[in-house]
């Protein structure tokens, strides 16, 4: 052996059995080689870092009812779960788009689905936002007869640090699904006034703590998620009653985690508005007798769906609307707790 030899580089290992750091969970990051590991920690009702599991996939397929030779559009791509168990359905003869407006994931998805044997004449993968849908019916031959929008953020995206999605780990104060678009979550705290930053935990979370939260937090210079959550924490800690229990108070500091950074990434990514949008432009996309699905995870999303769909009943373009949300059922409820607040609505073209 010579001493210019370069000597072999063994992969950094985690310490430990249980990984905390997402970049540490090669297991999971790896699925295709540690299926075991992967299935223990599905057992455990927990979502394997980088992956993520798709929500009530048996109750989209019975409202979509796919047909050979049908056109299909996915507008959440995502992890690309529920594309991959609605296309075949298409075939032979028909085709799928899935669109998907996050630039780091997208590439991921596609070089999966390829990988599953699914071609570039029956998935047509575009990156886009779904607002946009209008611009692929002269491709898609003037209208799509089953269209799945899932407005839940992926488990990749929250799972890994660097996008800056939760509190859980620190990371920077994104919260954009496309980090080339729009201001960062760590931007808007700096530019918005608190009157307007109030105004946005109330009615994208409905925070019950929005006029403390907003007259700490507006005007900061917080760039990582662990600040955000830190000040939080501390405001928090002065506008509970001390009396109540630590349980108690811990519990309610979570949730209130939760809604914040909801709130701000609800407002840098447009989604009420882009979700406007899409629902407005919908029923002039899709054939007659064509079925829609879409899954919803807060009540803000859930409110316009339910609207639009019964304004379209009403109108005469929706032949029949789902009267109540459908919800994951008990088993899947346990086993993926993720879709505990996903419901799910329907309607069909008349």
């Amino acid at each position: 052996m010579t001493d210019d030899a370069t000597p072999h580089q063994r992969r950094v290992r985690y310490a430990g059995t249980h990984p905390k750091r997402f970049e540490e969970k090669y297991k999971e990051l790896d699925p295709s080689k540690h299926a075991d590991a992967i299935q223990k920690v599905m057992d455990r009702g927990q979502t394997p870092a980088g992956m993520h599991r798709s929500i009530c996939v048996n109750e989209i397929l019975s409202i979509l009812k796919p047909q050979p030779g049908e056109i299909g559009l996915d507008a959440t791509l995502g992890f690309g779960g529920h594309t991959q168990e609605i296309l075949p359905k298409l075939l032979p003869g028909g085709r799928l788009y899935g669109v998907d407006v996050d630039p780091v994931e997208l590439p991921r998805t596609e070089a999966r689905l390829r990988k599953l044997g699914f071609l570039p004449t029956e998935l047509i993968v575009r990156r886009m936002n779904f607002a946009e849908l209008a611009t692929l019916l002269p491709e898609a031959g003037g209208g799509f007869d089953v269209v799945l929008a899932d407005l839940g953020v992926s488990s990749m995206q929250i799972d890994n640090p660097a996008r800056g999605f939760s509190f859980k780990a620190d990371g920077p104060l994104d919260l954009r699904l496309d980090p080339s678009s729009g201001q960062s979550a760590s931007e808007l705290l700096q530019s918005v006034t608190r009157q307007r930053l109030r105004d946005l935990l109330v009615d994208n979370s409905d925070e019950p703590f929005a006029v403390p939260l907003a007259a700490a937090l507006q005007g900061q210079y917080l760039e990582t998620t662990t600040q955000l959550a830190d000040l939080v924490r501390l405001t928090l800690g002065l506008a509970f009653k001390r009396s109540m229990p630590e349980e108690e108070r811990l519990a309610e500091t979570k949730k209130v985690l939760q809604r914040t950074f909801q709130a701000l990434r609800i407002e840098v990514n447009d989604e009420f508005g882009v979700l406007d949008r899409f629902l407005a432009l919908l029923p002039t996309c899709m054939n007659p007798g064509g079925r829609v699905a879409i899954l919803s995870f807060h009540s803000g999303e859930d409110r316009r769906v339910k609207k639009a769909f019964q304004t379209g009943e009403r109108s005469g373009v929706y032949a029949s609307v789902a009267s109540d949300p459908m919800r994951a059922s008990f088993d899947e409820r346990r086993a993926n707790p993720r879709s505990t607040s996903a419901k799910l609505r329907w309607a069909v073209m008349a």
